[in-house]
């Protein structure tokens, strides 16, 4: 037995996956607003919209992550 690997619960492992899946987005929509921000005439509108949807993407993730590590109280 490896004593290197904490044991997951399915659980856990899922919450794992949905925050890598999330970060990968939150980072796509960063590399999207970049980008709109280069060009000639930005879409202002368009940014804000995704730049509001990566802020609830955020939130999501540090959601997700206090479930996995729990505030401990010492």
């Amino acid at each position: 037995m490896n004593d290197d690997q904490p044991f997951l619960t399915d659980d856990e492992v899922a919450l794992h996956a949905e925050v890598k899946l999330l970060r990968l987005e939150h980072a796509d929509l960063d590399a999207s607003i970049e980008a709109l921000g280069h060009m000639p005439i930005p879409d202002q509108l368009l940014i804000a919209r995704l730049k509001r949807k990566k802020l609830l993407l955020r939130d999501e993730i540090v959601k997700i992550e206090s479930r996995i590590l729990p505030d401990i109280i010492a």
